[in-house]
């Protein structure tokens, strides 16, 4: 394991981090700031309690949940590709260091950025409601594991996308509307029958419910089932990883 390679990748991704610490600080605070003005206020005057807990305190889930999936595959696809763009990707794949070092530290970094995102929502979402964490180990293990497997999802956007506006349609086209129409701000036992079953074909659901079981001890699916799909969905990611390297799928000329 080439330590010193893993950590001038890891390092070249947060200084980008740290010039824009303050658009990247101020940015989810008044985006949660927005939401809670929004959502809690005109729904939740309409909605006083889901499953027995306050509308305001039940949607900090879904919000933290929506801007590190976001957040990770941003900053993970965006990580790679500039590299591709500007050509500088081959002198990191002629330099010694392996595929594994290469993916911990682009993937790293954009993990690292999504779960501070993740945190600082967390940290605001406090100044509006009375946020309860009875598992905040399992808060914490969901959360690392989504800006994880995200971030491995994003880089493989990353080394897909031909261009910046492939970049944006997949986070913008399908993971954001599968996070809205995942129960990031609704409980899946609000829906009729029909749509109950049709939303459990939704990946998301199962992340957003573990997640949320974290914060209240209940959700929507099983715990173990959230963690069987995140850690699925991470096998996955690192599979489709590993073939991109062995093939140089869009990597080398």
């Amino acid at each position: 394991m080439n330590w010193h390679g893993f950590w001038a990748i890891y390092t070249s991704e947060m200084t980008r981090f740290f010039r824009t610490f303050v658009q990247s600080f101020i940015s989810p605070i008044l985006s949660t700031s927005l939401y809670f003005v929004v959502f809690g206020t005109a729904i939740g005057s309409r909605i006083q309690e889901v499953e027995g807990v306050s509308y305001g305190a039940f949607i900090v889930p879904g919000l933290i949940m929506l801007s590190v999936m976001t957040q990770a595959i941003s900053n993970a696809s965006f990580g790679i590709y500039f590299p591709r763009f500007i050509g500088t990707i081959y002198e990191v794949l002629s330099a010694p260091v392996s595929f594994l070092e290469i993916v911990l530290g682009y993937v790293g970094a954009a993990a690292t950025k999504a779960l501070f995102i993740g945190l600082v929502i967390l940290g605001t979402a406090t100044f509006f409601v009375d946020v309860t964490i009875q598992a905040p180990v399992a808060m914490l293990a969901f959360m690392i594991l989504t800006c994880t497997s995200f971030a491995l999802f994003g880089f493989i956007i990353g080394i897909w996308a031909q261009n910046f506006e492939q970049l944006q349609l997949i986070p913008l086209l399908v993971v954001t509307p599968l996070v809205f129409l995942g129960g990031a701000f609704y409980s899946i036992s609000m829906l009729p029958p029909v749509w109950q079953t049709i939303s459990f074909f939704n990946p998301v659901v199962y992340l957003i419910s573990g997640f949320r079981w974290a914060f209240f001890g209940a959700g929507d699916v099983p715990v173990l089932v959230s963690l069987l799909a995140i850690g699925g969905f991470t096998v996955v990611c690192l599979g489709v990883i590993w073939w991109i390297f062995k093939s140089g799928y869009r990597i080398k000329p």
